[in-house]
């Protein structure tokens, strides 16, 4: 695909009529590898508007340099080159923390870190390949390409989320974590909508460089400012209008007991771990807790089959309240076939299991693997059987504690997949993570903002309880009230905040989104066709 991608590149108009293209050819030079060269060195210079960082300012020359070098482009390959190597490098410099995962064991799995970076940006990369593609063949230019590339781009942000079961990290709206107002519109249109803004905002001044009237410029300009002042003044506004305001009566504490991922799993260091959250959970001010929270897998037991240990893992448990923790899970012995489960389980002070959620969204390649049959690796996680997908999104009914909805680790990246189809509506949202694998790295940040993302969607609030960091516990309008920072070790006793109204997005769904990235797509191919006519 490189090859093909860089010859095409190549073939890409250096001379198109119109100040576009003149700045296309150079800004990308006249070569193919040049031209490839800046779309990439583009792509990974908005890496820095991501999480942690949040320098949204560096959009603004990426986003209109991909415009610029899309509008000279003459071939489709050349158009879907553009999108696929501006985006490779998002993705593979977005995803480097992933590498981090491969050297808990570097013996077995440090070989595939190229293959965890940069092989999955470019798989990835296809679907930012295919918006450039689709814009190129609607022959728009000008304001109209920028509105039909944020319509595509968005439509294929949300393919992204499902082809093959999906991999949404990083989503281009992801970036306004930073910028807490702006955010505030994905209770509106959800991550997929902050995509479209976020082309829409960072992407139009790139029509700045065409043959444009006075006043036509100044409407840009004003489009714009208004689509950012806008999405402030909204935001600030709904921030205004909904104080944090906490559930009486719930005092929850989390436990962060920061296990190093190479520990995890020993044999001779199972039960001291377990004793470890028994005694940190039991630490001063327990009895005034109502409900105790650990992280994924932090009872490395099968609990549901292990009496011994779940006594123990009980003891954790207030009196009145419950125990609410990570395990696997794992079929009876004599039952066929073999299954293990990722789950999350509630546990009273009696060793009782009050309930349980398993994990739908499991992690390629991490806790199963594709196409094992044809594929001679193994899972990054423990043990040689692969993890079973559970039987559908639950809302758990917990004595004590409003209804919630679970998430385990990476399945709160998934947008608009809150509530079962069947299941009436959480008044929280709890994440339960292990995000040691990932070291100090970008990774545990963007993972926190993808909840916070889930959390402003929904109108929910969220509790986030992770082995090493980041445990937080933010409202549903996205505001982090406590948090234990990554690599911290102890505890954090909280309140629970009340959830707001419904929002948009939490009624309908990525409907909205993809009806307003429809509707991007159509007034560009509108406006061409209006300036065809009047040609």
């Amino acid at each position: 695909m490189a090859a093909q991608v860089s010859s095409a590149l190549l073939r890409g108009s250096p001379s198109r009529a119109g100040a576009w293209g003149g700045l296309a050819s150079r800004a990308a030079g006249s070569t193919g590898w040049r031209r490839g060269l800046l779309l990439a060195l583009l792509g990974a210079l908005a890496t820095l508007a991501l999480p942690p960082l949040g320098a949204l300012p560096v959009l603004l020359p990426s986003l209109c340099g991909l415009v610029w070098v899309l509008e000279g482009a003459r071939s489709r390959w050349s158009a879907f080159g553009a999108g696929w190597l501006w985006a490779w490098a998002w993705y593979a410099i977005g995803f480097y923390w992933i590498g981090n995962a491969m050297l808990v064991d570097p013996d077995k799995f440090a070989w595939m870190i190229p293959f965890a970076t940069l092989g999955l940006g470019a798989v990835q990369a296809v679907f930012i390949g295919l918006a450039t593609l689709v814009t190129h063949l609607t022959r728009t230019d000008g304001v109209a390409r920028i509105v039909v590339l944020a319509g595509a781009w968005t439509v294929m942000e949300w393919v992204r989320a499902w082809f093959l079961t999906g991999f949404p990290w990083n989503p281009l709206g992801s970036v306004w974590d930073a910028v807490p107002a702006v955010l505030q519109l994905a209770s509106l249109a959800g991550v997929y909508g902050l995509c479209a803004f976020t082309i829409l905002v960072f992407a139009l001044p790139a029509a700045l460089a065409d043959f444009l009237s006075r006043r036509q410029r100044w409407l840009v300009l004003a489009a714009v400012v208004l689509l950012l002042g806008g999405g402030f003044a909204f935001g600030q506004a709904r921030l205004n209008a909904h104080p944090t305001e906490m559930v009486p009566g719930i005092k929850l504490r989390l436990v962060q007991a920061a296990i190093a991922q190479r520990h995890m799993w020993r044999e001779d260091l199972r039960q001291s771990q377990l004793l470890e959250h028994v005694d940190l959970s039991r630490g001063p001010g327990f009895d005034s807790v109502t409900h105790v929270v650990w992280p994924e897998t932090a009872a490395p037991f099968f609990l549901d089959l292990d009496g011994r240990s779940r006594t123990i893992a009980a003891m954790a448990a207030p009196v009145g309240g419950a125990l609410l923790t990570g395990a696997p899970r794992i079929t009876p012995q004599g039952v066929e076939p073999l299954q293990l489960w990722n789950s999350l389980m509630v546990i009273d002070g009696a060793g009782q299991v009050l309930g349980r959620y398993d994990k739908v969204h499991l992690v390629p390649f991490g806790e199963y693997v594709p196409l094992r049959g044809l594929l001679p690796i193994t899972k990054l996680t423990a043990g040689g059987t692969d993890f079973s997908a559970g039987a559908g999104l639950r809302t758990l009914d917990i004595p004590g504690l409003p209804p919630l909805g679970p998430f385990i680790c990476y399945e709160s990246v998934f947008a608009g997949e809150v509530v079962g189809r069947d299941q009436k509506r959480p008044e929280w949202l709890l994440t339960v993570t292990n995000d040691g694998w990932f070291g100090k790295s970008a990774g545990p940040h963007q993972h926190l903002a993808a909840g916070r993302m889930r959390a402003v969607e929904e109108g929910l609030p969220l509790v986030r309880s992770a082995n090493t960091g980041i445990s937080a516990v933010l409202d549903p309008l996205g505001r982090e009230l406590s948090r234990l920072d990554l690599g911290q070790r102890g505890i954090m006793d909280t309140g629970l905040p009340k959830p707001v109204p419904p929002t948009p997005y939490g009624r309908w769904g990525n409907t909205v989104p993809l009806s307003g990235a429809c509707a991007l797509l159509l007034l560009g191919i509108y406006w061409r066709f209006q300036r065809i006519r009047g040609n």
